[in-house]
């Protein structure tokens, strides 16, 4: 397991190859130009019917193309985003964007405005201070990946994306051609202009899932088993909770050895080995993208000791949480 993300073109061909067999389906994508200071909230599923005749939720990304904002789901935590960076809500839960400044929250549906259709809608708040510019764009997938019962993914998350490499230039030209008010954009639902939200996802879905303790597409395929998908959805919905394999075998609802059988074939790790990897990567994701104490994050991935969750971070990583988090 890295402790920073990789080149996603480095990853194992089976992972690639699981997540190009993805069904995602742009719904809406437009630019956000906002300005400090500035504090928006967004609730998704209540408009998902109207974005996606049918749907129930939706994948929600945001591109920072210029600045540095945060996000928050439903705990509160804010998740820092800068420049390059991608904040995701993969079950399109309501959430809050602001910036280093307070202000008065205002939802994002008020400042949306009809514009034609062959322009990116553009949404513009904020005050006088230094700006922030986004790229928005609301998804579709029918995929168990992205169910929010399963809890594949935490439900709010930034990812930093390489750098350099092909990766960084391949988002970087996406995010000019975007940004470019001279582009008309093809009424075509198959043209490169109207995939650009499904291709950026799976590249960052990539980086994300290269990094995560089921690395090597396990995760994609522990979600479709009948035993351990129950069983990621209790531990990744409560990571705090004191787990033991007895209580983990007690919610997919089979005996520990089937179980211990199941994690080890498809997640290649014993079910309290992933417990530990999976707490380890969430305080990796606080860690870099929050400003929440070493003793706070510790206790939110199921350490009652902060002690006992530094020696396990170092065992991990090599380093102290604090240590890390200065050069992340």
């Amino acid at each position: 397991m890295t402790a920073t993300p990789t080149d996603p073109t480095a990853t194992p061909d089976l992972l690639g190859e699981a997540l190009d067999r993805l069904r995602l389906q742009g719904a809406l994508f437009f630019r956000s130009e906002l300005s400090e200071a500035f504090l928006l909230e967004s609730e998704p599923l209540a408009v998902a019917p109207f974005l996606h005749p049918g749907a129930e939720r939706l994948l929600i990304f945001h591109v920072v193309s210029q600045g540095s904002c945060w996000v928050a789901g439903a705990d509160g935590v804010r998740h820092w985003a800068r420049e390059g960076d991608v904040m995701v809500l993969p079950y399109g839960d309501r959430h809050i964007l602001g910036g280093r400044e307070d202000a008065e929250l205002v939802s994002i549906l008020s400042l949306i405005d009809p514009q034609p259709s062959d322009r990116i809608p553009v949404l513009r708040h904020g005050g006088d201070g230094p700006a922030v510019d986004m790229i928005c764009g609301y998804l579709y997938s029918e995929d168990p990946l992205f169910h929010p019962a399963l809890g594949a993914f935490p439900a709010a998350f930034v990812v930093r994306l390489p750098t350099d490499g092909a990766i960084a230039d391949w988002v970087r030209a996406s995010i000019e051609l975007t940004l470019d008010d001279t582009v008309r954009w093809s009424d075509d639902p198959n043209s490169l202009q109207r995939r650009l939200p499904e291709l950026i996802v799976r590249e960052v879905l990539r980086v994300h899932l290269a990094t995560a303790p089921a690395a090597h597409a396990g995760l994609l395929a522990a979600v479709r088993d009948p035993v351990l998908a129950p069983a990621l959805a209790a531990i990744h919905s409560a990571p705090e909770q004191h787990w033991t394999v007895a209580d983990i075998a007690a919610e997919a609802a089979v005996s520990r050895s089937v179980l211990d059988e199941r994690f080890r074939t498809v997640l290649g790790r014993p079910p309290m080995r992933y417990v530990t990897d999976w707490r380890m990567h969430l305080a990796c994701e606080l860690l870099a993208t929050t400003d929440e104490s070493v003793g706070n994050v510790s206790r939110l991935v199921g350490y009652d000791a902060e002690e006992s969750f530094s020696r396990a971070f170092k065992r991990t990583y090599g380093e102290s949480p604090s240590v890390w988090r200065a050069t992340a």
